[in-house]
């Protein structure tokens, strides 16, 4: 791996991409090249290959949904559960077959899975028709590394260990015309233990509230009605600035920009999520009546082995200020279990939670061990069993649940922006609530951008039917 611990990138640095970038496409001209990125993991993820894209079109490349047809292909890959990381290996082990057929095609891996040097270690020794491998310090680098591979023989390896820097200014191909995702800050300082995202992701750092401004401006311009500010701890943005810029105040000001009317955020640890935030939720017109507060466990004594810095009390209390604030709220939530030293008390504790916060919706997972975490670690790690068990109780109350608060929705008017046409439902457009619930109509295309009021007729756990109110 090439690490480097202590690196200052300078503007002739940022500048030298831009002239390879350029390089590139005069290489490319004249020419009908296609690139195809294969994405695994979450909205920052997504956000990197939109990034990726962004610099690729600008080096003369067009994308497509074709693999086969592709001339690049990248993964982008994820290693916050084993069972992902196993699924990426196994598709690059498949692509070995169209490399055969192929030989020009360069293919990449990225992403968070390149920052564990045995992953890397792998790649070099069992797959060895790998063109290029970079991790997530150094995406801005994308456009030198595939120039070394174009006409290398072996795989280019080019992994940071960190990256103090913020990066500006990266070309972006948003995936959406309407909505649109902005990093605010990168990194994590919380230590989770069973989370291995602050060793892949690096300490945190937050951008220049101008640059974010400035950013969501351009997109407002672009006619933009939606954004989604990302960071793995939104709620502890500009602790690093020292200006006493916190998340809250940024919200206040995204919410003056002109030509963006839903503003909404993830994801938000408990431990710091301030009443000055509950209260900008409440007073600001824009920000959306959703929050995503990922919960984990019900039980202090696991909550406590997860090095998470809050209790269950300490929680409830904030569900309780969120819904005399904001009575309307769609509260949404993250669960792992099966934890190491997980009791069945530990998990009724859990299901006791789930009963009294009453969940909109809430994202459940296996425990799963990841090597370098102090979790993995842990004796007592609880058997695969008990945990497939434990999970189908969870998913069953929850849905119960999701099922009942949607149900309170039927035969209400709400606010939907139109997204799209329905995947399911080629006849149908589909569109979010403010409360970022999935409703279904009936419509024509001419509607996608806008806001339409629907009346909401059918009611599931996760989307809703609706009639368009003319």
């Amino acid at each position: 791996m090439n690490e480097k611990k202590s690196i200052i990138i300078t503007d002739e640095a940022i500048k030298a991409q831009r002239n390879i970038i350029n390089k590139i496409a005069n290489l490319n001209k004249n020419k009908c090249l296609k690139f195809h990125i294969k994405t695994y993991g979450c909205q920052m993820n997504v956000h990197d290959s939109e990034k990726l894209s962004g610099m690729l079109k600008e080096m003369g490349y067009i994308n497509t949904k074709n693999i086969e047809e592709a001339d690049i292909i990248l993964f982008n890959t994820c290693c916050v559960r084993e069972h992902v990381e196993i699924k990426i290996l196994s598709r690059v082990s498949q692509i070995k077959e169209l490399k055969t057929r192929k030989p020009d095609v360069i293919i990449g891996i990225c992403g968070c899975m390149m920052q564990e040097k045995e992953i890397v270690d792998k790649i070099k020794n069992y797959y060895p028709y790998v063109d290029l491998v970079f991790g997530t310090h150094n995406l801005f680098k994308f456009p030198e590394i595939l120039l070394k591979a174009i006409f290398s023989d072996s795989t280019v390896i080019d992994i940071w260990d960190d990256n103090p820097n913020i990066i500006e200014n990266i070309p972006i191909k948003r995936a959406d015309a309407i909505k649109a995702w902005i990093d605010i800050n990168y990194g994590c300082n919380n230590f989770c233990t069973y989370c291995i995202v602050p060793y892949v992701r690096g300490r945190e750092k937050s951008r220049r509230p101008e640059n974010i401004l400035n950013e969501i401006k351009s997109l407002a311009n672009k006619g933009y009605k939606e954004i989604t500010l990302l960071g793995q701890n939104v709620n502890s943005y500009g602790n690093d600035l020292h200006e006493g810029i916190t998340f809250a105040k940024l919200l206040y000001m995204v919410n003056e920009i002109n030509g963006i009317e839903r503003i909404r955020f993830m994801t938000s640890h408990p431990k710091d999520l301030s009443d000055e935030l509950i209260f900008a939720m409440r007073d600001l017109g824009k920000v959306c009546e959703h929050l995503h507060l990922p919960i984990q466990s019900g039980s202090n004594r696991i909550l406590k082995k997860m090095n998470r810095k809050y209790t269950k009390e300490s929680y409830l209390e904030i569900i309780d200020k969120l819904r005399v604030n904001i009575p309307d709220i769609a509260i949404t939530t993250d669960i792992i279990v099966g934890f190491p030293g997980e009791t069945e008390e530990d998990f009724k504790e859990t299901l006791d939670l789930v009963k009294k916060v009453r969940y909109d919706a809430a994202y459940t997972f296996i425990y799963s061990k990841r090597s370098g975490t102090p979790a993995a670690n842990m004796e007592e790690q609880v058997d695969k069993n008990i945990k497939h068990e434990r999970l189908e109780k969870l998913i069953e109350l929850q849905n119960k649940i999701s099922i009942e608060k949607n149900a309170e929705l039927n035969g209400k008017i709400l606010e939907v922006l139109v997204e799209g046409i329905s995947k399911r439902d080629k006849e149908k457009l589909t569109g979010r609530t403010r409360t970022n619930k999935i409703v279904h109509f009936l419509g024509k295309p001419d509607l996608i951008g806008n806001f339409v009021n629907l009346k909401i007729k059918e009611t599931k756990a996760w989307t809703m039917q609706g009639e368009l109110i003319q």
